[in-house]
């Protein structure tokens, strides 16, 4: 099973992403991302559905088959405003640019009707990642470098109960790769590498959707259970120690939606979707907050080969800032090192916001589709996440010392479907 997850993983992850509700994308699929994210309460597509909501691969007549990707453009920077880890020095480094700012995410995915009750599917999608890369860009920054990628692979089944009724079950073949690398302080004047590579590990979870379906009016539900994964040797705390295990939880996620046929050519939908960072082991240590997301979008027929979508997704970042934090008492066990490490309030908020600055809100969706033949058609998708600033600081007095990042997005998704 380990080489069918890990072979996957090539298909479906080559590279990681500055996901953007949180660290997961707002959609896997073109037809999702360009209206908002969609697809808990009204169909999108059979193969998206196999993620956003398994109910809704019912919509499918018979055979499809979807393969595609997004190029993914983050624009991050970080800043540093204090002294280095020995109190000497003080320095502003300004809002310093990441190297990693393109990676590619494919998505493939099949589903099948095999009667008038049943549909299956598999589908593999590159779901969540974030990564920087500040080595050799300013000293202040240790030289943080990181990636962490997550994918999932899921075969899912729906089952007509009626024919307004329909419900759907997947289950989480998850795969995750985790980087983390920084120059840290040995305390006794110099500096060691704290890197331990790349670390993969596996995981399992599952997926409950419902669709009820009323003359033009769709409404659907759907749970997504956390998935736990433990990480081997991925960082070093103590310069004469070991490297140490990382637990990390992708959390559970909870999505209500409905959809509306305003017109014979227009349909329009709302999703709400809550992210329980909060209690995700690691999230949780790095003190994320749960998310409530937002997703509103639109498609319309302009000819019977032509559609065209718009959206709008908004999710407050799950890090925040703050003034005044602790940066003498390491009184958190951050996160979930093995042994455990105690870490400073401001320790906190620097490994989120230089290593980890998953801060994006605002995203502004287009695209649209063309049906090239009976049996092909393209999908197309663009997004954009307006910039957003965090920034915190320490109790040294004078607003020192201060942390902080930015990051704005463009993506561009293309995905090329088959249906028989």
């Amino acid at each position: 099973m380990r080489k069918v997850l890990a072979s996957a993983a090539i298909l479906a992850v080559a590279g990681s992403a500055m996901a953007t509700n949180g660290d997961n994308m707002i959609g896997v699929t073109p037809a999702s991302e360009a209206m908002g994210g969609l697809g808990v309460g009204m169909p999108i597509g059979s193969v998206d559905s196999i993620f956003r909501n398994p109910a809704w691969m019912n919509s499918e007549k018979g055979f499809t088959v979807s393969f595609g990707g997004i190029l993914f453009m983050p624009d991050v920077k970080a800043r540093y405003n204090g002294t280095d880890p020995y109190g000497n020095n003080p320095r502003d480094t300004g809002y310093v640019s990441s190297r990693a700012n393109f990676f590619t995410v494919p998505e493939i995915g099949i589903t099948n009707r095999i009667n008038d009750q049943v549909v299956v599917g598999i589908a593999a999608y590159g779901v969540s990642g974030m990564g920087v890369d500040y080595r050799d860009k300013d000293g202040y920054l240790s030289n943080m470098h990181t990636t962490l990628q997550f994918m999932r692979i899921i075969p899912a089944v729906s089952y007509q109960v009626n024919p307004n009724l329909s419900v759907g079950v997947g289950l989480d073949l998850a795969w995750g790769s985790l980087d983390m690398g920084a120059t840290m302080p040995d305390g006794i004047g110099g500096y060691y590498n704290a890197g331990g590579g790349q670390s993969s590990s596996y995981g399992v979870g599952a997926q409950l959707g419902i669709g009820y379906k009323v003359g033009d009016l769709t409404v659907g539900f759907n749970y997504q259970s956390p998935v736990s994964m433990k990480y081997k040797h991925v960082f070093k705390t103590n310069p004469n120690g070991s490297y140490e295990d990382l637990k990390l939880q992708q959390p559970q996620e909870v999505a209500a939606g409905i959809g509306y046929r305003v017109l014979p050519n227009l349909k329009v939908g709302l999703d709400l979707r809550w992210i329980n960072w909060s209690k995700a082991d690691g999230y949780k240590q790095f003190k994320w907050k749960d998310q409530t997301v937002i997703a509103v979008g639109g498609e319309y027929q302009v000819t019977p080969a032509l559609k065209l979508r718009a959206g709008y997704n908004y999710g407050k970042s799950p890090i925040r800032s703050y003034s005044g934090l602790d940066v003498m008492t390491p009184k958190n066990n951050i996160p979930n090192f093995n042994p455990p490490k105690p870490f400073t309030d401001f320790q906190v908020q620097w490994f989120n916001l230089i290593g980890f600055p998953a801060i994006t809100e605002h995203h502004i969706t287009l695209g649209g589709s063309y049906q090239f033949t009976k049996n092909f058609a393209v999908d197309l998708a663009y997004v954009h996440a307006f910039e957003k600033k965090v920034e915190s600081t320490g109790n040294m007095g004078g607003g020192l010392p201060l942390v902080g990042a930015k990051n704005s997005q463009n993506e561009i998704g293309i995905a090329l479907r088959w249906s028989f």
